[in-house]
């Protein structure tokens, strides 16, 4: 595993520079022997993708270097996006969020969530679909806003119409209340035409009430055709594949984030969506007696996230340069993570359809900590953002 030079190592453990009012240290530049790499039309051939929570922010605070690395990379017009698996709210809200605690200036153009690329699933605009997880409908409002999504139902909305689908949520109703709307259409099983459809599922955020929220999707799993209230006849049948289970037009299941950990601010990481998806797992298992679970998978590390990040960068650096931005290649992508099962594993797995490279960079500030063998191994683990950026900018410039 490569270590990061000496002199990049002193240039960390630099002196910090004056503080502004607002408490940020004076933008740096990494080193003055060496200015970042440009292509003869003046546009970098490479560019950073930046983990949030771990590597820019602990608990929604800042972390050493991170205004002054993004700061810099500005300065430089060196393109970069903010690409995490984090969610819960529409990403204009957070970056607004992102730009008031880092001090810095970010647009929507250059943010990817874990939910983000739901965006363009067209085909359930006009379909009705469960949203689950997040905190009240913020991720409903996403999806309807946002999105696009003309149909949307959460799991509060249907427990509040019908308390019995899960009666342990009686200590919640006073919350689901707060925010839940009107159905569509009843849950009626002796009238299944009638019946409340649901045609796709979307794990949007970590689900709050993994008791109710993995009932309802275990009801419409086993549904006949998505249709709450019903069983279909299909399941267990060993004459069909999957012993029957999952064959009757179910509507399909969408996760937007695998992460089994995240950093916040307890000492050690907590559980994130990952986490739900491996409880549920475990569920389905013990009803259909491991029959396979289809799901779809969204975020970090997956090929598909990382495709849909990087049609996200290279617009956004052609909104930098313009056309030049598109016809000029673009070489290589520094993925700075603190999180080897997603930012590690998903810059060294990637392969990319425009041709470039990407390197992982481990950084110490969040979930990965020193000392240990990482389960993936980067490029180069480093201590934070900063010394990570000082170093990408090093090898752009030997290459």
């Amino acid at each position: 595993m490569a270590a990061p030079s000496r002199s990049f190592a002193r240039l960390a453990r630099s002196p910090t520079l004056p503080r502004t009012r607002r408490s940020h240290p004076e933008p740096w530049r990494p080193c003055r022997t060496f200015q970042a790499k440009v292509q003869s039309s003046g546009i970098p051939d490479y560019a950073f993708a930046f983990d949030i929570d771990g590597v820019l922010l602990r608990s929604s605070n800042p972390l050493p270097g991170a205004h002054e690395a993004l700061t810099y990379l500005q300065r430089q017009r060196i393109p970069f996006i903010l690409l995490t698996n984090g969610g819960g709210k529409s990403e204009t809200e957070r970056v607004a969020e992102l730009s008031e605690k880092l001090n810095v200036e970010l647009n929507v153009d250059m943010f990817v969530q874990s939910h983000t690329p739901f965006a363009e699933m067209h085909e359930y605009k006009d379909k009705t679909v469960l949203v689950v997880g997040g905190d009240y409908d913020k991720c409903q409002l996403v999806a309807k806003d946002h999105y696009g999504f003309q149909n949307v139902v959460t799991p509060g909305d249907i427990v509040c119409a019908h308390p019995d689908i899960w009666p342990f949520s009686k200590v919640f109703m006073d919350y689901y209340k707060s925010f839940a709307k009107p159905l569509p259409k009843p849950i009626t099983p002796s009238n299944p035409s009638e019946t409340l459809k649901i045609d796709a599922i979307f794990v949007y955020n970590d689900p709050r009430d993994w008791g109710l929220d993995s009932t309802i999707i275990l009801d419409l799993l086993l549904s006949s055709q998505g249709r709450l209230g019903t069983l279909s006849p299909q399941n267990g049948n060993p004459a069909l594949p999957n012993r029957g289970y999952q064959q009757d037009a179910q509507p399909p299941l969408y996760y937007s984030n695998p992460d089994l950990w995240w950093a916040a601010s307890h000492p050690l990481p907590r559980l994130g969506q990952g986490g739900f998806r491996v409880a549920f797992a475990g569920l389905w298992d013990a009803v259909t007696g491991r029959a396979k679970l289809e799901y779809t998978m969204f975020g970090k590390p997956h090929q598909l996230t990382y495709e849909f990040a990087e049609r996200r960068l290279r617009a956004h650096r052609k909104m930098l340069f313009g056309q030049r931005g598109l016809n000029d290649p673009l070489r290589r992508v520094y993925m700075v993570g603190d999180n080897p099962e997603s930012d590690v594993r998903g810059a060294n797995e990637y392969v990319s359809p425009f041709g470039s490279s990407w390197r992982s960079l481990l950084v110490k500030t969040g979930v990965y900590r020193g000392g240990t063998v990482p389960s993936c191994e980067p490029s180069v683990i480093l201590e934070d953002v900063g010394e990570a950026v000082r170093w990408a900018v090093e090898d752009a410039g030997k290459s």
